[in-house]
């Protein structure tokens, strides 16, 4: 398969000029997801996964979300980089999302600070916002991306692109 970069424009990130592995590195901006008419997250202390050819993951502490509205499933799943997850099911209201969250609560010494952070999907959301900008969740229903305006692809998911 033949997959060809999208050349960025000044204040834009290829996905393809993200390394393999990934790194884990701090994001000041605003990360919010609403859920059911509520904000479950809003923070500037995030951290994010850069992986080529994914857009970014955004992982954040405990302490900014709403914890009340989650609880722990008995799925997990196993990244060769990060270690093992663990997910989490939201219910706000009458609205329910099995699996929606994951996290690290041991991971990899390379992703140590993520250690217990949440990262979210974002297609069931009303909406996950960074720096107010509504984002475009990752193509495929399997990775957690999120895309925004700076973000430029072809996105590992997307249909063209190989494997899935």
């Amino acid at each position: 398969m033949n997959i060809h970069r999208i050349q960025p424009q000044p204040g834009q990130e290829s996905v393809w000029d993200y390394p393999r592995p990934p790194r884990l590195e701090d994001s000041p901006k605003q990360i919010q997801i609403i859920f059911n008419g509520v904000t479950i997250a809003d923070t500037h202390r995030a951290k994010r996964v850069l992986e080529t050819s994914h857009p970014p993951i955004y992982y954040i502490p405990p302490e900014d979300i709403k914890m009340e509205y989650l609880s722990s499933t008995n799925k997990g799943s196993f990244c060769e980089w990060k270690g093992q997850a663990i997910y989490y099911t939201l219910v706000v209201g009458d609205k329910q999302v099995v699996n929606v969250a994951w996290a690290y609560p041991n991971p990899t010494s390379n992703f140590a600070g993520i250690q217990d952070y949440l990262a979210f999907y974002a297609s069931p959301m009303d909406g996950c916002y960074v720096n107010g900008e509504k984002v475009e969740p990752q193509p495929g229903n399997f990775y957690g991306g999120w895309i925004t305006k700076d973000i430029i692809g072809p996105f590992k998911g997307a249909p063209g692109t190989w494997g899935w």
